[in-house]
């Protein structure tokens, strides 16, 4: 089957998902989703408009803020810094950022309310970090940790600052498996090796050598004009556009765990990257590294809500077992969708969501701009186009599940 025909075929049906996910009732805004073989882009699609209640289309150049699907960048050039030599993976971070050192324990509040905080017995490690078990948590997925911000007066990470990932540890680092801010501090830890500004090292050691450029933590003008805006529903379903919201321009910290602005096409040469192995960007060994269960006994699993107005509670394939690597989550069951075991995902916060499957040689990405996290309709929308990339390809006889 020729290429070409491949792609009629995926557009044939994926325009129609993308069409759905919009114009059904209660839809999304708008969205863009793309897919991409070991060669380039097979599908591109974009439905909707970038602000509801104006004209102008959603399209293939739209500007997403990308907020976690950040993550597997940084942790892309933390361990480019492994390879080199210049960092181990079970260095203690203090050795390069000193201040996790001043980071306690949480043991709960006491009966005036106040937090009850103790040393932890174990020096945070940059693989804890890496793997989201040094015990730092989000302030919309912890009750505990939005409490304790609230009491020191910590600010909210969307703030962009250094403060704002000082918190406090939710547990003694290693022992579980924790959604968090680890993957900022990953950031500092770059920043302190290369002595330069997390943005500036992406841009020389990933971003140029890719041939990424409509990428950054801070908006070009014509990034700025493209750009997607924030919408929120309601729990009566009703949904705003919030145009203000956008993440500090420029930001007096890059946050490696959620902070990039980029289209979405610039993502895909990023999963296109893990597909071929790295492609001259990091080693292969690396990639498969960055591609294993880093957790051993322990699993990733989902997150409970603090804040409704920015996440539901959730969890990504009940069911299906998950594990934790370099800085994705594994599938470890077959997905429902028709992803095979061992491959890669993550998502961001404003319902971005993508996976990259090693096995066949694809790599996928949904993307919105919409609160709460695991929006109904996009998050749907997500489920029923993964499962749609796969249910085609597999009747043209292109992958095995």
């Amino acid at each position: 089957m020729t290429r070409q025909a491949i792609k009629n075929a995926l557009k044939d049906v994926l325009d129609k998902v993308l069409d759905k996910a919009v114009g059904r009732a209660g839809g999304v805004p708008g969205v863009v989703a793309m897919i991409t073989d070991r060669e380039g882009n097979i599908y591109e699609g974009a439905a909707g408009v970038r602000e509801l209640g104006k004209e102008t289309p959603m399209t293939t150049d739209t500007v997403f803020a990308l907020f976690s699907t950040t993550k597997a960048i940084t942790g892309t050039v933390l361990m480019q810094l492994v390879e080199e030599g210049k960092v181990s993976l079970d260095d203690p971070v203090k050795k390069y950022v000193p201040e996790i050192a001043e980071i306690k324990v949480l043991e709960g509040f006491d009966a005036d309310g106040q937090p009850k905080l103790r040393e932890p017995k174990t020096d945070i490690t940059i693989n804890m970090l890496m793997l989201h078990t040094a015990g730092f948590g989000y302030e919309f997925f912890s009750h505990e940790d939005r409490r304790y911000r609230e009491q020191k007066g910590i600010p909210s990470i969307l703030t962009s600052t250094f403060d704002s990932i000082k918190s406090v540890l939710l547990f003694e680092p290693g022992e579980r498996w924790n959604y968090g801010v680890n993957i900022d501090w990953v950031g500092k830890v770059v920043e302190a090796v290369r002595g330069k500004r997390l943005g500036e090292v992406m841009a020389e050691h990933l971003f140029a050598p890719l041939g990424m450029t409509d990428i950054g933590f801070t908006l070009t003008p014509s990034m700025m004009e493209r750009r997607a805006t924030i919408h929120s529903r309601a729990k009566d379903g009703n949904i705003t556009p919030l145009p203000d919201l956008i993440l500090p321009q420029s930001p007096e910290m890059d946050m490696g765990g959620h902070g990039l602005y980029a289209s979405i096409g610039e993502y895909m040469k990023f999963i296109r990257m893990i597909l071929n192995d790295g492609a001259g960007v990091i080693k292969p060994e690396t990639v498969a590294q960055m591609a294993q269960n880093g957790l051993g006994a322990l699993k990733s699993g989902g997150w409970i809500s603090s804040d409704p107005s920015l996440a539901n509670d959730g969890e990504f394939y009940p069911g299906v077992q998950k594990s934790w690597s370099y800085t994705f989550q594994v599938n470890e069951d077959p997905t429902p969708t028709g992803r095979p075991a061992g491959q890669l995902m993550w998502s961001g916060l404003a319902n971005l969501f993508y996976w990259i499957d090693r096995k066949n040689g694809i790599g996928g990405f949904w993307a919105s701009q919409i609160f709460p996290f695991q929006d109904t309709a996009s998050y749907l929308g997500f489920i029923e186009f993964e499962s749609a990339v796969y249910s085609t390809l597999k009747r043209l006889g292109q992958i095995t599940t």
